[in-house]
């Protein structure tokens, strides 16, 4: 027989274990659930409440009872019930009452659980993904572009205020800001859950375009945490990428959005090794990308050609580049640099200005990036930014600089929170510190 302590240990496993489950079912569920939820609620704060409602319930209850059979049906079902009984403390009122009785006599039903799901097909847009629909909600122009781009992020990228605080350059205190003054502008604006068309809907695409790739960013490099990618991550954004070409073929940059995102999943096999540790582009295994990605990839591009290509054609171009050298050495950098000019032209950013001179210093050596890399130290959308010290670190080991490079690489390491990073920076430090100069 066990003994008390023995008991409480295992006890205590057994929710350490449960909280586990539902912490990684809810990374994966998190934004479908919100998605769903908001379609029946039309209130997008509304829908975030009622799924953290049901995530309480599941720490509460799965400790104890243990872990459902399909534990993101549960969480799903009962925000769904949540927000159905939302619905039924609206009808109480007499306007609400009227609305939804109209709503229901069109569609023959009465007021069971069925009813949802029912209003929810008779709703259905041309798009016909909650997730998306969502993307396009949130990115009303009551709001600003950032504060778009941020509560999307937030609420269906499964990124954490700081990580969005990352791809913005930005104080995790700002970006906080701007995403509950975001709900607020939404709430108070009472913009409902719905598909805009025509007009309304192209004047929304680019920011829903840069949610979707900020989104596959944070996939291909996460922020922080014990993993170098979050495939997850990856896998959502290519597939709402997809659905957007689907939905409008013709627009250049949703083709160079998925351009770009097939080519960049293409390595992703080949961006770690067996033990999970990250491998740099020069030196991975090319075998290894996936050619079925890269056709689809090329493709997408191929249909931009004829117009004017913007930021994602033209780093759509740039992967291109990559994936079409059979070698690392076969890379054509000089006109990944020509590329990068274009792409500045566009976008005046101090990180394509630091891309850019990555490719400098592989075209025309590291004594002209070193150059220019330094130009960009005092630019303060940079402090902070981890790339910077490492892209100089890389330059001064090229240089035979050893002693500063180390402390470049030191320093990026201590800027980053992604441990599979960290590790790869500090063992650059160790490298460089044996190389001397």
């Amino acid at each position: 027989m066990a003994s008390r302590p023995e008991e409480e240990e295992k006890k205590t496993g057994g929710e350490r274990e449960a909280r586990r489950a539902i912490e990684a079912v809810w990374r994966i569920e998190a934004a479908k659930i919100i998605a769903a939820v908001a379609r029946i609620t039309r209130d997008v704060g509304l829908a975030e409440e009622l799924a953290q409602d049901a995530l309480v319930a599941a720490l509460e209850h799965w400790p104890e009872k243990g872990l459902p059979d399909n534990p993101a049906a549960w969480l799903m079902t009962t925000a769904k019930n949540r927000a159905l009984d939302q619905h039924r403390a609206h009808v109480l009122h007499a306007r609400k009452e009227e609305e939804l009785g109209q709503e229901m006599a069109t569609l023959q039903i009465d007021h069971t659980p069925d009813f949802v799901d029912a209003l929810d097909a008779a709703r259905q847009d041309d798009i016909g993904d909650d997730l998306l629909s969502l993307i396009f909600t949130a990115c009303h122009p009551v709001l600003s572009t950032e504060a778009r781009v941020a509560l999307t992020l937030r609420l269906l990228g499964g990124l954490s205020t700081d990580e969005i605080a990352r791809a913005f350059l930005a104080s995790e205190a700002t970006i906080a800001q701007r995403i509950v003054r975001a709900k607020r502008s939404l709430k108070d604006a009472g913009v409902p859950f719905e598909v805009p068309r025509g007009e309304a809907r192209a004047e929304r695409l680019a920011s829903v375009l840069e949610v979707v790739y900020l989104i596959f960013n944070e996939g291909y490099a996460a922020t922080a945490g014990d993993d170098w990618m979050r495939a997850d991550l990856c896998e959502e954004a290519l597939r709402l990428a997809r659905v957007l070409a689907g939905l409008a073929p013709e627009e250049g940059e949703v083709q160079g959005l998925v351009a770009l995102l097939e080519i960049q999943a293409s390595r992703q096999h080949a961006r770690t090794d067996a033990e999970g540790k990250p491998v740099l582009l020069l030196e991975q295994d090319r075998s290894r990308w996936d050619p079925l990605l890269i056709r689809r990839g090329l493709a997408a591009l191929a249909r931009t050609e004829g117009s004017e290509r913007g930021p994602y054609a033209l780093q759509a171009a740039i992967a291109a580049c990559h994936a079409r050298a059979k070698r690392a050495e076969d890379t054509d950098w000089a006109g990944i640099v020509a590329l990068y000019d274009a792409l500045y032209r566009l976008m005046p950013s101090p990180v394509v200005a630091l891309n850019r001179a990555v490719a400098v210093g592989m075209a025309y050596g590291p004594a002209a990036a070193l150059a220019l890399v330094d130009e960009l130290g005092g630019d303060k959308q940079l402090q902070g930014y981890h790339w910077l010290p490492s892209v100089r670190g890389d330059l001064l080991l090229k240089l035979g600089r050893g002693a500063e490079a180390r402390d470049e690489f030191e320093r990026a390491a201590q800027m980053t929170r992604n441990a599979r990073e960290r590790a790869l920076l500090m063992a650059r430090a160790m490298e460089a510190a044996k190389g001397g100069g």
